[in-house]
């Protein structure tokens, strides 16, 4: 890749599993997931990925949140967005609520099932080792709802 080469920066805001015990920066409530997505854009992101929380800090799938997160952030820039589906439940009705309602440029799909670890080495002992199941059907259900309502998947493998 030459340094001419036109790249997409993209931006994951929250992620899933850190919390402010992690890093104290980290945004929960819309606003200021919101704030970030704002300050990720003047920095040059074009996308940001976004995980909606609580405003404790739990992750929440509530359409409505994801909906406070989209009007937030569009009042302060154009950034792309790519919402998360990721979940290792079954019932993905409330990802396939939030494609719908909100319409995001990008949902991620997760293309098969991965396994999720995470070592501590001061403990010399794993703080979570899980698999993330991603069956065909759920593949296959959050494409098809991508397909019907113009949300562009991106492929995470």
């Amino acid at each position: 890749m030459a340094f001419d080469d036109k790249v997409v920066v993209t931006c994951a805001l929250t992620g899933v599993l850190a919390n402010r015990k992690h890093c104290p920066a980290i945004p929960y409530t819309p606003e200021e997931i919101a704030e970030e997505a704002r300050r990720a854009y003047e920095a040059g992101a074009a996308v940001v990925h976004l995980h909606a929380r609580n405003d404790d800090g739990s992750p929440t799938f509530a359409p409505e949140t994801f909906a406070r997160i989209k009007e937030e952030i569009r009042k302060r820039c154009p950034i792309i967005l790519n919402y998360s589906t990721g979940t290792i439940l079954e019932d993905i009705s409330q990802q396939q609520a939030y494609l719908a309602a909100d319409r995001p440029e990008i949902g991620a799909l997760n293309m098969g099932t991965m396994n999720y670890a995470k070592y501590s080495a001061s403990r010399k002992s794993f703080a979570f080792d899980m698999v993330f199941p991603n069956p065909y059907s759920k593949i296959v259900k959050l494409l098809e709802t991508m397909n019907e309502v113009g949300v562009k998947p991106e492929l995470e493998c």
